[in-house]
C-alpha cells in the first residue's frame, strides 16, 4: 500500500457535542505496517470510511466449547493501548442468561464500547449491539442471526463442516468429542494449547442453537468480519456470506475456527479498528 492510499484520521465534532473521528477502514493495515501484516491480515473488501468513537472500552464474549480465557492472546494486545477489557464468562445454558451476563458486563463499563463475539457468541453480539453505549460490533468466526431468522435452516444451505458430527449430548447439554475438537475445533492451534482448551471446553445446553434473536444490531452499528479460510465449525462460505450481508469490514485469516487463539494478532488489529484505533 502506497502512502498516497494510506488516508488519515480526522476528528470531527457531531451534533451530540461528542468528539468523534472518521476511521479510513483501509488505515489500520497501513499504520500496522508491514508487508507480512499485509499478508496476514488478509483482503480488506470493504472501501470508504466509517464513522466511529474512539472506544474506551471492549467486552469479549466466548462461543461453544469455550469460555472466558479463550480471548487470553488478544486481550493484552487491546489493553496495550489503553482499552479497559472485560471477557464474559457466558453461561451458555439459554440466549437469555447469556444475552443478561453480557449486558452485566457493559453496564460496568463507560462507552463507547466495541463489542466483540467469537462463535455461536455473534448471536449475542447480533441480539445485545443495540445497546446504546455499544459503538461498534466485531464478529469472529461468529454467527449473525437476522432477527427472527432460522439460523440452522440458514446455515444448512452451505456444506455441513466436520465438527458437526463429533457434537456430544448428555442430560440436555453438549460437548465437542476429543478427536472432533482437537481436528475441527481447534485446527492451527499448537496441539499442547488445543489439548488444554479441550480439558476446559465448556458445555452448553443443547437447544441453545436453535434459540433465535429478536434483534439484529447489525443493521444500526458499523460492524467488522474475521472470516477464518479454514474453518471446519462454521463454513467459511457462510461467514462470507454473513459478513457481506452485514456490509461489514472483513479480514480473511488463514486459520482455523479459534483465529482468536492462534492468530490474535489480526483478531487484535481488526478490534482496533472497530475501535477508531489505528495501532
Amino acid at each position: 500500500m502506497s502512502n498516497r492510499e494510506v488516508k488519515g484520521r480526522e476528528a470531527a465534532m457531531s451534533s451530540d457535542g461528542v468528539l468523534r473521528e472518521t476511521f479510513d477502514r483501509r488505515r489500520f493495515l497501513g499504520v500496522l505496517g508491514t508487508s507480512a501484516m499485509l499478508v496476514m491480515l488478509g483482503r480488506i473488501r470493504s472501501a470508504g470510511t466509517e464513522v466511529v468513537p474512539r472506544a474506551r472500552s471492549v467486552v469479549l464474549v466466548h462461543g461453544l466449547y469455550a469460555d472466558g480465557s479463550s480471548w487470553a492472546n488478544v486481550i493484552g494486545r487491546l489493553e496495550d493501548v489503553g482499552l479497559l477489557v472485560t471477557s464474559v464468562q457466558n453461561p451458555l445454558t439459554s440466549l437469555a442468561e447469556s444475552v443478561a451476563a453480557t449486558r452485566r458486563a457493559l453496564a460496568m463499563l463507560e462507552g463507547p464500547t466495541v463489542l466483540a463475539g467469537h462463535s455461536w457468541s455473534g448471536t449475542i453480539v447480533s441480539e445485545v449491539g443495540n445497546d446504546p453505549k455499544v459503538s461498534a460490533l466485531v464478529f469472529v468466526a461468529a454467527r449473525a442471526p437476522d432477527a427472527g431468522e432460522d439460523f440452522s435452516a440458514l446455515a444448512k444451505k452451505f456444506p455441513t463442516p466436520p465438527a458437526s458430527a463429533g457434537v456430544l449430548t448428555v442430560d440436555g447439554f453438549a460437548q465437542l468429542s476429543e478427536k472432533a475438537f482437537l481436528n475441527d475445533f481447534a485446527n492451527g492451534v499448537d496441539p499442547a494449547a488445543a489439548r488444554v482448551l479441550y480439558a476446559a471446553q465448556a458445555s452448553n445446553a443443547a437447544t441453545l442453537t436453535s434459540e433465535r434473536t429478536t434483534i439484529a444490531a447489525w443493521r444500526s452499528k458499523p460492524s467488522w468480519y474475521a472470516v477464518s479460510k479454514q474453518d471446519r465449525t462454521i463454513n467459511p462460505d457462510l461467514e462470507r456470506f454473513l459478513a457481506k450481508r452485514m456490509n461489514a469490514t472483513t479480514i480473511e485469516v488463514d486459520a482455523g475456527h479459534l483465529s482468536l487463539v492462534s492468530h490474535p494478532k489480526e483478531i487484535a488489529a481488526l478490534i482496533l479498528a472497530a475501535a477508531g484505533i489505528a495501532g
